[in-house]
């Protein structure tokens, strides 16, 4: 047995470290529904402009990242991104969404949209 340094993971690594924790964890409450769902903004020529990322588990959706380039910005394409993911969680069952920002411009949008803080850590950027 070894125990390796710090280091940026292989993907296979990842995955088994993934799947270990997952296994443990459904062996306990059974099998969960997991899916890693993501919508884009591209142009005419597949180009992405914008995107979010989000992930189904544990009954909840976690949105990892928005993005929307800034070109298309103050357009509605970020309420749309999230509306579009919030919505297909739904027809999935999930009625429950969850989000952290580091950006403070992010913060009013992901409240204009219905998000409340529910934690902060201080001296985050």
């Amino acid at each position: 047995m070894q125990l390796t340094p710090p280091q940026t993971p292989q993907a296979a690594e990842f995955d088994a470290l993934r799947n270990g924790l997952n296994g443990f964890n459904e062996a306990v409450t059974g099998p969960l529904h997991r899916e890693r769902i993501a919508s884009f903004i591209k142009d005419e020529e597949g180009v992405v402009l914008g995107g979010i990322l989000g992930e189904i588990k544990w009954g909840w959706l976690h949105i990892e990242g928005l993005w929307v380039d800034e070109s298309l910005r103050s357009d509605g394409w970020g309420t749309r991104l999230l509306g579009t993911m919030e919505q297909y969680a739904r027809s999935q069952g999930i009625t429950n969404y969850h989000l952290e920002t580091t950006s403070f411009q992010a913060l009013p949008f992901y409240q204009k949209q219905g998000y409340e803080v529910f934690g902060q850590l201080p001296d985050m950027p």
